[in-house]
């Protein structure tokens, strides 16, 4: 009886480049066996599996768990900032230069 085998693809994505590969593997398999068959370890030295997250179409999942025909890995780089962090920045600066009300931070009556 032939085995057989499922579609996977990898993702992982750069500023100014993304890379989108294709991997047919045995049924069982994990996501860093898929990972590791599709050489983009190679293609991204970079990557680092024990820091960077994994997840299965953009839900984070663990290394060990196994995949289904269709699925689509994620290789997700860290944060370059903290999103609320941004936030708290954008809304002082707005609030300094009269566009937010100081106290409630919602626009000023005109």
């Amino acid at each position: 009886m032939k085995e057989e085998l499922l579609k996977i693809e990898i993702a992982y994505a750069l500023p100014k480049v993304q890379s989108l590969l294709t991997v047919h593997v045995a049924e069982g398999a994990t996501i860093e066996d898929c990972i590791e068959q599709s050489g983009i370890l190679a293609k991204h030295p970079e990557i680092d599996l024990k820091s960077n997250k994994v997840g299965i179409w953009s839900r984070t999942r663990k290394l060990t768990e196994q995949v289904e025909d269709g699925d689509r890995i994620e290789i997700y780089r860290p944060l370059i900032a903290d999103p609320k962090d941004v936030r708290r920045r954008r809304a002082e600066k707005a609030k300094e230069e009269g566009r937010a009300n100081k106290i409630t931070g919602g626009r000023p009556r005109q």
